[in-house]
C-alpha cells in the first residue's frame, strides 16, 4: 500500500472531486463517493492492496 504522496496534482485531484459533489444532497454525495471509490478499486485490481486500504482508511474511527 502507498501512504507517501502519489498523485501528481494532488489539489487538483481534489478541487476536481469536491466540485463533483456541488449541487448534489447527502444521498447522491455519497453514491458518488461509492462509485468512484468502486472505480478506483477496479482500477488497482490488487486485493491484498486494497484490503490494507480498508483497513488503513477504517483505523481511528469510531461506530
Amino acid at each position: 500500500m502507498i501512504t507517501d504522496p502519489h498523485i501528481p496534482d494532488a489539489d487538483g485531484f481534489y478541487d476536481a472531486w469536491l466540485r463533483a459533489h456541488e449541487g448534489l444532497s447527502d444521498t447522491r454525495s455519497a453514491d458518488l463517493n461509492a462509485r468512484l471509490v468502486l472505480l478506483l478499486a477496479n482500477q488497482c485490481g490488487d486485493q491484498g492492496v486494497l484490503l490494507s486500504c480498508i483497513a488503513a482508511a477504517k483505523e481511528g474511527l469510531s461506530a
